[in-house]
């Protein structure tokens, strides 16, 4: 990569914008972070798998990759599309994976600010917990961003976080490291409290993104205390609510109090081009979820007295 599109990458880092890609199912409209989209193409026929989840369609492969379809309108339990032969397939990429999501249209691209993506209500679509990690109202419309790790996690499990990576890295003792975590997800930010709890790392505290745990920085650095007492690393994952994970990195790394936290972004999105952001950024590590035994192991040695 040249120089030239290294800075043109750098320049749109830390501002706190996204772009999401709207989409329909039924008379309801979603939303997905355009970073975790690959391709976006007509329903093609899918080839059932027995003993699957009962929200996979099945399989097919569009060129080179056997790709796993999921059916968004079953999972929220929204129904079939009025016209099924116009429906789309969205090509997706997040924790080093690829899926297929079966939705009814695709209605364009917008560019928001993290201001405007607020957090939903706890629970909806059929009593799912944190199915939703935002709402946006753009252009007078409402826009439920769907948590897709999230509805991964749930579908195939062992794709997402495993505790037996932790027992892989032997016997963790109790220490006294106080871990921030800035996490959106409902499920995974239980997970990895759950994990690093596991790994002996029981002072944690959790906010529900950048903003949230900004403030509470904020707070103890304006109060006088000394930040160490309180925080000694920061895990961060990138697409939030309100503030996301690269705002909160430079907002930490540009700070003369805080700077010197250790700053673990442990995200979804982590590609060659977030690298360089989060690396120019300041991040101290990036980590690829569902990596919970690497992300555990770094915090050893960004933490190491």
């Amino acid at each position: 990569m040249n120089n030239q599109k290294q800075s043109e990458i750098l320049l749109e880092s830390g501002i706190n914008e996204l772009e999401i890609m709207e989409f329909t199912i039924g008379d309801q409209l979603f939303g997905i972070n355009v970073a975790k989209v690959r391709e976006i193409m007509m329903i093609e026929p899918v080839t059932p798998m027995q003993k699957s989840n009962q929200f996979v369609e099945g399989i097919f492969k569009p060129r080179d990759k056997v790709l796993t379809v999921i059916d968004l309108g079953a999972y929220l339990d929204l129904g079939k599309s009025e016209k099924p032969e116009r429906d789309i397939f969205i090509i997706t990429g997040f924790n080093n994976s690829e899926y297929a999501f079966h939705v009814h249209t695709v209605v364009g691209i917008d560019r928001i600010h993290g201001t405007q993506l607020k957090k939903p209500d706890p629970v909806i679509f059929g009593g799912r917990e944190g199915v939703a990690t935002g709402i946006v109202e753009f252009d007078n419309k409402l826009i439920t961003i769907l948590d897709f790790e999230a509805i991964i996690a749930e579908i195939s499990p062992e794709s997402s976080i495993q505790y037996g990576d932790i027992g892989n890295l032997g016997d963790k003792a109790r220490n006294s490291t106080h871990i921030l975590i800035a996490e959106d997800s409902t499920l995974l930010s239980k997970m990895i409290i759950d994990a690093l709890h596991r790994s002996g790392y029981v002072n944690t505290v959790k906010f529900g993104n950048g903003q949230e745990a900004w403030d509470y920085l904020c707070e103890i650095r304006d109060g006088g205390d000394n930040i160490d007492d309180f925080v000694n690393c920061i895990i961060t994952d990138i697409e939030m609510p309100e503030m996301d994970g690269h705002r909160l990195t430079k907002l930490v790394k540009t700070d003369p109090t805080l700077k010197h936290i250790p700053l673990v972004i442990f995200s979804s999105l982590i590609s060659a081009e977030m690298r360089i952001k989060g690396k120019g950024l300041g991040a101290d590590e990036q980590i690829t979820k569902p990596e919970i035994g690497k992300l555990v192991s770094v915090i050893d040695d960004l933490t190491k007295k």
